[in-house]
């Protein structure tokens, strides 16, 4: 079991207030407000240890570095922006998608990402 240090604390804050997948940069630069000498490796190293209590898990995209997020969120979808490329959640999901695979094959669970361009860069005021 890990200690709970002011570096956790500070990236814990960091994914529990972002609401979208981050990268350990994006994750770093926000915890560096709390912890102003907060170094990469200091993340990456939180990160696992978040990673192993089932605290936060990762969100591994097709050709991407992965991003990171609160646990707690259950089952859910993403989308990522073609242009800025961060990375957001999607609630609801399609539901059983087991009519897709293939017959004879036995489908444990799916992933569903969409592409496209965030309010932001559309220009879209939120």
């Amino acid at each position: 079991m890990q200690r709970n240090t002011r570096q956790k604390s500070a990236v814990r804050a960091v994914l529990t207030s972002s609401h979208r997948p981050l990268t350990p940069q994006e994750i770093l630069e926000g915890a560096q407000g709390d912890v102003p000498g907060l170094g990469i490796a200091t993340v990456y190293r939180v990160l696992k240890g978040l990673l192993e209590e089932g605290e936060a898990s990762a969100v591994e995209l097709p050709g991407q570095a992965a991003r990171y997020e609160m646990a707690h969120l259950g089952h859910h979808h993403h989308f990522q922006c073609r242009a800025c490329d961060k990375v957001f959640e999607v609630s609801g999901c399609p539901g059983d998608l087991s009519r897709l695979a293939p017959a004879g094959f036995q489908m444990d669970g799916h992933e569903v990402v969409l592409y496209g361009r965030c309010a932001s860069c559309v220009g879209t005021p939120s």
